[in-house]
C-alpha cells in the first residue's frame, strides 16, 4: 500500500514537473533578479557594472515626482474605477438575468467592448472628448447644448483627463465582469428563490439574504482582479494621451516602469526594479486583504 503511495506521489510530482520548471524559469528567477538589480547602486547597464548595494534605489523612486504622481494617477483610477465597474456591472447583470428575449443578444452587445483592440477605443474616445481647433468633440457638443462651457478633455486640467482615463477604464473592464456575474447569476439555485417567494420575501431582501451571499466569491474575485488590473494599467493612458505621459502628467507606475526601462528616461533598470517591487508589494499587500476580508465576509444564505 505503501509503495503504491509513494509511486502515485512520484508521478504527480513527475505530471507537475514541466510546470514547476516554467514558474521557476519565467516567475521565481525574474523575481530575485529584480530584486537583486534593486539594490545596486549606480548600476550600468552598457558594462553591467554597479557601484554598491544598498537602498538609494528605493529612496530615489520614492523621491522622484514623476512616481508620486504615478503613484496618484494608479491609486485614483484604483479607487474608482474597481467600485464602479463592479456595480455597474452587477446592475447590468440583473437586468439582463431578468430578460427573457433576446437575452443572447443582449449580452453579446455587452461583450463586444472586451473583444476589441484597446487602442481602437482610445481613439473613439479621442473623438468623443478631444477638442481640436475644428472641432469640439462630440461630449463637448452636448455640454455646450446644455449650457456649460467645453472642456479639453485630453490635454486640459487634469480633473478632466483623469474623468476619462476613469470612464475609459470602467468601459474596458465592464464587459468581462458581466460575462462574470451573469454566469454567476444563473447558477444560483432556483430552489432558494422559489422557497423565499412562499416566504413572502420582498426583492430587495431576496437579493441581500440569498443572491448576494450565492455569487459573493465571483464578487471578491473581480473585485481582487479588478485591484490587480487597475494597478498594472498603462496601456488606457497610452491609448488616450500618447506615450509621453509624464509630460501629460497621466503617467502610471507600471509606465513610471517602462519609462525607466525603454522611455526619455530609458536606461535605468535599478530604478525600475526598485518601482516594480514597490507595486508589487503594494498589489500584495491589498490581494491579502481582500482575501482576509473575503474569508471573513463568506456568503451565509438566509431570509
Amino acid at each position: 500500500m505503501k509503495t503504491k503511495l509513494r509511486k502515485s506521489g512520484f508521478k504527480a510530482w513527475l505530471y507537475l514537473l514541466p510546470a514547476i520548471l516554467f514558474i521557476c524559469a519565467f516567475m521565481v528567477y525574474p523575481l530575485i533578479d529584480v530584486l537583486v538589480y534593486s539594490f545596486e547602486e549606480g548600476y550600468n547597464s552598457a558594462s553591467e557594472s554597479y557601484l554598491g548595494i544598498g537602498g538609494y534605489n528605493y529612496s530615489f523612486v520614492l523621491h522622484d515626482p514623476y512616481f508620486l504622481q504615478a503613484v496618484k494617477n494608479t491609486f485614483i483610477l484604483v479607487i474608482i474605477t474597481v467600485p464602479v465597474s463592479t456595480g455597474l456591472a452587477l446592475l447590468i447583470s440583473l437586468g439582463l438575468s431578468s430578460i427573457t428575449k433576446l437575452k443572447e443578444l443582449y449580452q453579446t452587445v455587452f461583450f463586444l467592448p472586451y473583444v476589441t483592440n484597446t487602442l481602437a477605443v482610445g481613439l473613439v474616445f479621442m473623438v468623443l472628448f478631444r477638442k481640436t481647433d475644428y472641432a469640439e468633440g462630440l461630449v463637448n457638443l452636448l455640454i455646450t447644448k446644455l449650457g456649460g462651457q467645453p472642456v479639453d478633455f485630453i490635454t486640459g486640467p487634469y480633473w478632466a483627463k483623469m474623468t476619462v482615463l476613469c470612464l475609459y477604464t470602467v468601459w474596458i473592464v465592464l464587459p468581462f465582469k458581466i460575462l462574470i456575474l451573469t454566469s454567476a447569476l444563473a447558477s444560483v439555485n432556483q430552489t432558494y428563490y422559489n422557497a423565499a417567494k412562499l416566504d413572502g420575501a420582498s426583492k430587495g431582501r431576496i437579493f441581500t439574504r440569498i443572491t448576494l451571499p450565492m455569487i459573493s466569491p465571483m464578487l471578491f474575485y473581480l473585485v481582487i482582479t479588478g485591484f490587480i488590473g487597475a494597478f498594472k494599467a498603462y496601456s488606457d493612458s497610452v491609448a488616450l494621451f500618447g506615450t509621453d505621459l509624464n509630460t501629460a502628467g497621466m503617467n502610471t507606475i507600471v509606465g513610471y516602469v517602462y519609462d525607466m526601462l525603454y522611455g526619455n528616461s530609458g536606461g535605468y533598470p535599478s530604478y525600475a526594479a526598485a518601482a516594480a517591487l514597490i507595486l508589487f508589494a503594494i498589489v500584495l499587500t491589498i490581494t491579502v486583504i481582500n482575501l482576509a476580508v473575503s474569508k471573513k465576509t463568506g456568503g451565509r444564505i438566509g431570509i
